[in-house]
C-alpha cells in the first residue's frame, strides 16, 4: 500500500484525522458520504443513524433527529473535506469538528492514505459502485 508524506506509524502522531458531522436527512448523509469518498477526501464514511441532537440555536432549545457522519481522512485533506461539507450540507451552520489519531493499527492507517492517494487507478464506475460482499460467516 502507498504511504503518503507525513503519515507515520508507532507511537508518533500518524496524520491520520476523525472529523464527523451531523446531517438531518438519510439522503443527505448519503450524498456527502459518497462524494467524500468519490473526491477522495475520505477513505471511508461510517453513517451511524438517527440519534437525537439536543442544542441551542438562535436563541432556542431545540431537539432534532439527525444522522452523525464519522469520515476517516489525513491531515493534509482536512480543509478539502470542510470545503466538501459546506458545499453539500444544508445547515446554515454544519457541525465539523475533527479529532486527530494519535495511534492506530498500522495497515488500516496505510489502507486510509492509499484510499486518499490521488493517482493512484481506482475502478470508481458507478454502475458496479456495490459493496464487496462480506464474507459468509456462517461456512
Amino acid at each position: 500500500m502507498t504511504r503518503l508524506a507525513g503519515v507515520q506509524y508507532g507511537q508518533r502522531p500518524v496524520g491520520a484525522l476523525v472529523v464527523v458531522t451531523t446531517v438531518g436527512t438519510e439522503e443527505e448523509a448519503n450524498q456527502l458520504a459518497e462524494e467524500l469518498v468519490a473526491r477522495r477526501h475520505s477513505a471511508c464514511v461510517n453513517i451511524i443513524p438517527i440519534h437525537r441532537s439536543v442544542y441551542r440555536w438562535q436563541g432556542k432549545i431545540c431537539d432534532d433527529r439527525e444522522f452523525l457522519l464519522v469520515i476517516k481522512t489525513l491531515a493534509q485533506e482536512y480543509e478539502a473535506v470542510e470545503a466538501a461539507v459546506r458545499e453539500l450540507h444544508s445547515y446554515e451552520l454544519p457541525e465539523i469538528l475533527a479529532f486527530n489519531v494519535s495511534r492506530g493499527e498500522r495497515h488500516f492507517l496505510d489502507w486510509i492514505a492509499g484510499a486518499l492517494d490521488k493517482s493512484a487507478d481506482f475502478a470508481d464506475d458507478e454502475d458496479e459502485g456495490d459493496s464487496v460482499p462480506l464474507p459468509d460467516s456462517a461456512d
